[in-house]
């Protein structure tokens, strides 16, 4: 059986008066609040998981059906899967950030670096002039290859077989 607080809020929703969601939030946000931080346990996902209960039970107050369920089952639901969908997200969004300090990024092993390969362009110089245009058309200028065939006036295919054969000079010098 509800308390006559209830189906006073029940009839203010029905009729979308406004003090309806004052009432929600004096009665039950604590006890709302109680359980999304059980779900998120982070308060400030917490306070804004709050925040859109209430703004999905008021954009949905005439959809509540007092046969189906009791108001505070209802708004049980509702908070309970806000929560939900506010911690997937905030995980997902979380998971895309960069960590770095669990990254390998910034580790170089300096000792399997050979020195005398660093520098990249000073072996793409020492290659026929045909390769060095293509590699640096494609590498150091940004060009796709079908830029490059048009920059170049040389065949897409010819620029294909070009680069193959420039990397595969320089794989001679990276690893002898």
């Amino acid at each position: 059986m509800s308390t006559p607080i209830e189906q006073h809020i029940v009839k203010l929703l029905e009729k979308g008066d406004k003090k309806a969601i004052n009432l929600l939030y004096e009665n039950y946000s604590s006890s709302l609040y109680g359980v999304i931080l059980k779900v998120t346990i982070n308060e400030e996902l917490a306070q804004d998981a709050l925040q859109e209960t209430f703004v999905k039970i008021w954009k949905n107050a005439k959809k509540y059906d007092s046969k189906k369920a009791k108001l505070f089952t209802w708004l049980y639901r509702i908070a309970r899967n806000t929560a939900i969908d506010k911690l997937r997200s905030h995980n997902k969004k979380f998971d895309k950030e960069v960590q770095i300090d669990k990254s390998n990024v910034y580790i170089l092993p300096t000792v399997s670096l050979n020195q005398d390969v660093i520098d990249l362009k000073e072996h793409v110089a020492k290659l026929d002039n045909k390769y060095q245009i293509v590699l640096k058309a494609l590498f150091f200028e940004g060009m796709t290859q079908q830029e490059a065939s048009d920059e170049l006036e040389i065949p897409l295919g010819t620029i294909k077989s070009r680069l193959k054969i420039g990397l595969r000079e320089l794989k001679k010098i990276y690893n002898p």
